[in-house]
């Protein structure tokens, strides 16, 4: 038995060992780009946003309002009480939509993480993270243009972390929360990944989330309900799917809802909107990872 025990335990640690030394330094390189921007950029990206108030820029202005969310590196708590000071100053709820969904979904620290799944996942990540803002913001242009969608009452801008009046050890207390945040996730997710590895069949994955089947899609979409925490700690598990034959398709559903339904970030929206708008996000989150999966794996089959 203890043999048996041995063997397994040398199998899981040669798994998790290769896939640590494969993303390890992705891991690295990403906290210390989101902790440069966070101390570094993060004013001047909500500096541009609110700027864009009062601005004829109508519907295209949710453009820039994504690009700015994709750039911005708050999570969910700290976006709300930002977008809720941006709405007190009269900012259009599309724009605060768009920004909000794809802050969300995005940030600098996990476009460095996602590159270790490799370019064409990057590419499908960014793009669709970006689009899924832009719906966002159109949605709320098309349906509650003359009606608040949002219910701030409540929050209040947070008082920022970075304030050290020495710039190196300011970014140093960053990054050290940034390892305590996204570490034992990290460590997890390979863990995990090591155990699909060393357990699950390669045809199991290639049935349930491979080919172009709306089916894997789906699954891909509902799977990254419940099993989405923090971004760094489900890279290791997409790259061991992609690798036994889970779709780009069904990497990119995953890879919205994922973050879209992060248990956190449902607790601050679902304040935020209400029980009917809840709702409503979490029906265009599904409907929009299972229609964009679907594209992706058409695009990709085509090229």
């Amino acid at each position: 038995m203890l043999e048996i025990l041995h063997r397994e335990f040398v199998y899981i640690w040669y798994y998790f060992d290769v896939q640590l030394r494969q993303i390890f330094w992705y891991w690295i390189l990403g906290m210390a780009i989101g902790s440069l921007v966070s101390v570094f950029a993060k004013d001047k990206i909500h500096d541009l946003f609110a700027g864009m108030n009062g601005k004829n820029l109508g519907l295209l202005g949710i453009i820039p309002a994504c690009l700015l969310g994709i750039a911005s590196p708050l999570c969910m708590y700290g976006t709300i009480p930002i977008a809720a000071s941006f709405r007190r100053q009269g900012m259009r709820e599309d724009w605060l939509a768009a920004f909000m969904m794809a802050s969300i979904l995005l940030n600098p620290q996990l476009i460095i993480y996602s590159a270790a799944l490799g370019m064409t996942a990057l590419i499908v990540r960014i793009v669709t993270c970006f689009l899924c803002g832009c719906a966002a913001g159109l949605l709320l242009f098309l349906f509650y243009r003359k009606k608040d969608f949002f219910n701030f009452e409540g929050f209040e801008e947070r008082a920022s972390h970075d304030t050290h009046p020495n710039v190196f050890i300011r970014y140093l207390l960053n990054y050290w929360r940034n390892v305590k945040a996204t570490g034992l996730y990290f460590l997890f997710g390979i863990l995990l990944s090591a155990l699909f590895q060393r357990y699950v069949p390669q045809n199991v994955m290639v049935n349930v989330f491979g080919g172009n089947e709306a089916w894997g899609v789906l699954m891909a979409a509902t799977v990254g309900v419940p099993l989405y925490a923090c971004g760094g700690g489900t890279i290791p598990l997409l790259q061991e799917w992609l690798w036994n034959g889970m779709s780009m398709g069904s990497a990119a559903a995953f890879m919205l809802t994922g973050p879209a339904t992060k248990i956190t970030n449902l607790g601050a929206l679902k304040i935020a909107m209400g029980w009917k708008r809840f709702l409503l996000y979490l029906a265009f989150v599904m409907l929009f990872s299972f229609l964009t999966g679907i594209a992706v794996n058409l695009v990709i089959s085509i090229l």
